[in-house]
């Protein structure tokens, strides 16, 4: 099976945007040129894959290594962000697979690494659903926090509680109402808010 460029537009970014048979990929002009491609050009199956995976994939990876080298990601964001830069499916699959074969990507790092430097300031509720948020899958989530998480989550109340100055012995009703509010909604166990304002912010004995 062949597929047929229909449509062939260069925007005024150097890049050129080709219709294959309802299918839009983005590629540079110099690539177009070098490939001799233009509105017409009948391509057969192999010239497509080779489009496809060595001309927009290598780019994809060297994309997806750029992102990575600024910030650490997940799979589902390494490959939005990819998606967001107009890579086709094929493309981000061939820089995904390559990103992970050599461990610049792993969810399972990433997980440990943000349960580790944020297990100090957020509940372990809220450390999970910042996690499923970025796409990490449950059950990594599950290992990762059995493996990482050691925060005492009363003492984090106790911070809380102090950085806010609120004082549970002298606070009247109303107060204590919308701070038992403003700590369930940070993630922390009704059971551990009410120990905390019951004995106040002197740790338990």
């Amino acid at each position: 099976m062949g597929y047929r460029i229909t449509e062939y537009r260069v925007s005024d970014k150097g890049r050129v945007e080709i219709c294959l048979d309802g299918r839009r990929l983005w590629l540079y002009a110099k690539e177009a040129r070098q490939l001799s491609l233009e509105a017409g050009t009948e391509l057969s199956k192999e010239q497509y894959e080779q489009i496809l995976h060595e001309v927009i994939g290598r780019r994809a990876v060297k994309r997806a290594m750029h992102l990575l080298e600024r910030q650490e990601r997940t799979e589902r964001q390494l490959r939005e962000k990819l998606a967001q830069s107009d890579y086709p499916e094929e493309a981000i699959e061939d820089a995904v697979s390559y990103v992970k074969k050599y461990h610049y990507l792993d969810d399972t790092r990433y997980a440990a690494t943000f349960i580790r430097y944020h297990q100090n300031d957020r509940s372990r509720q809220r450390l999970e659903q910042d996690l499923l948020r970025r796409g990490i899958p449950r059950d990594v989530i599950a290992q990762s926090m059995e493996e990482e998480f050691s925060s005492d989550e009363k003492a984090q109340i106790r911070r809380l509680l102090e950085k806010k100055h609120f004082l549970p012995d002298t606070a009247d009703p109303v107060e204590t109402r919308k701070m038992y509010g403003f700590l369930m909604r940070r993630g922390f166990r009704s059971a551990d808010i009410a120990s905390v304002l019951r004995s106040g912010l002197e740790p338990e004995a």
